[in-house]
């Protein structure tokens, strides 16, 4: 089966599908858990494990990683950064 020239065009310019929302969930789950190993006091506080997640600002691009993948971009919060 062929398909025109114009099928082709029209399914390389749509968009990536929105993110599962159980997709998200077991992103966010596994950035809690890394943030546990990486700073054991988060274990015991669940709202300071909250904070710390919302303070990390992810970012998803959708269609950006090898496969058209989803990847995910952390950027830190102001005033984190190291002083040399």
């Amino acid at each position: 089966m062929k398909t025109g020239f114009l099928d082709f065009v029209r399914n390389s310019l749509r968009s990536e599908a929105p993110i599962h929302p159980l997709d998200q969930r077991i992103a966010k789950r596994w950035v809690k858990e890394r943030l546990k190993r990486l700073f054991p006091q988060f274990r015991n506080d669940p709202d300071a494990l909250e904070r710390a997640y919302q303070e990390l600002g992810l970012e998803a691009h959708e269609g950006a990683g090898k496969g058209a993948g989803t990847v995910y971009e952390i950027t830190l919060p102001t005033g984190t950064q190291e002083k040399d």
